[in-house]
């Protein structure tokens, strides 16, 4: 088993392997809702006195077998593709999880590209060339938490994102996570949440 800890824009000579996507929040998206991200990190920025930073967020691309190949992330329930959702989580208040308008869903998907591909950075990131991890990866998705997506969670000093689950599975599956994080000058809110939360259940 071979893993690779931020190695990134590396190039992995087997197509079997498990690679970490950056892509800027936001990204394709219409100008309005990526002046109000802008706007969100700007006031986080203030409040916690520090350096405003790019917001990223991360999926996977997982290949566990020959011409079998995967993305998987996370996304809003209202967004129908067919594919049932390995898990699923509300989003904001737990209550209002009972809207589908109000749920996220963990989707492993059976295509090549993630939505926003074209907008990624300093990606893709070799994280293993063994099939066996993509997986293992993909046996533990159905057990991700469901915490409440925009809510801190306890025992940790971060929200629950779409940016907790990739480290979450990372580091359950024994995977090295040092140097895999979000580029200098960036932040991805709920990236520490899940490593936190990951070891804490270790």
């Amino acid at each position: 088993m071979s893993h690779a800890s931020g190695n990134r824009k590396s190039k992995i000579e087997n197509g079997d392997a498990v690679e970490l996507w950056w892509m800027p929040v936001g990204a394709g998206t219409p100008r309005l809702q990526q002046l109000s991200l802008r706007g969100w990190e700007a006031f986080e920025a203030w409040r916690t006195r520090r350096t405003r930073a790019v917001l990223y967020h991360c999926a996977l691309k997982l290949r566990p077998g020959e011409g079998e190949q995967f993305t998987l992330e996370l996304a809003p329930a209202f967004i129908r593709d067919g594919v049932a959702p390995l898990a699923s989580g509300p989003v904001g208040l737990r209550f209002a999880g009972r809207w589908r308008l109000f749920r996220y869903e963990l989707k492993c998907l059976p295509v090549d590209r993630l939505p926003d591909e074209q907008w990624a950075v300093d990606s893709p990131i070799a994280v293993s060339d063994d099939p066996a991890v993509a997986r293992q990866l993909i046996a533990l998705a159905p057990t991700v938490p469901t915490h409440t997506w925009g809510r801190r969670v306890r025992g940790t000093h971060e929200m629950w994102t779409s940016d907790s689950v990739v480290p979450w599975l990372l580091t359950r599956a024994g995977i090295a996570t040092a140097g895999l994080g979000p580029l200098p000058g960036g932040r991805a809110p709920g990236w520490q949440a899940g490593l936190d939360l990951a070891h804490r259940q270790a």
